[in-house]
């Protein structure tokens, strides 16, 4: 739930950012959500990490995603999806030798790339 008087997005439509696992696109924003395309390259895997302030689902268009979600681990193909819960301890990996590719749709109060708390990190950003 997020906390009593924050709403808003510091995101902007075309904004981006390269990361040491791949890469990320904002496609859409509005009040209340947020649309990203992004891709992970093969053999990397984002931060084992969860949200205060938003839920994500996760739709795959290329690769495969390995996804971790509290104790489950399962793979996503083009075409399948998964919902990551408000709280849900979290991340994607990509076991191919493809890109994968995922849409990522955010919805909450706050949605801020401040709002990512990571509990383990393959490339030395967790506390």
């Amino acid at each position: 739930m997020a906390e009593a008087g924050v709403t808003g997005s510091t995101y902007a439509v075309g904004q981006a950012d390269t990361r040491p696992w791949g890469d990320w696109r904002v496609v859409d924003c509005g009040p209340g959500f947020v649309v990203k395309r992004i891709r992970v390259t093969p053999g990397h895997v984002l931060s084992l990490q969860r949200h205060k302030h938003r839920a994500e689902q996760w739709i795959v268009v290329a690769g495969t995603a390995r996804v971790t979600r509290n104790d489950e681990v399962f793979d996503l193909h083009p075409g399948e999806a998964a919902r990551i819960g408000l709280g849900d301890i979290h991340r994607v990996a990509n076991p191919g030798t493809d890109t994968l590719e995922f849409v990522e749709v955010q919805t909450g109060a706050l949605l801020s790339e401040d709002d990512i708390e990571r509990l383990e990190d393959r490339y030395g950003r967790a506390p």
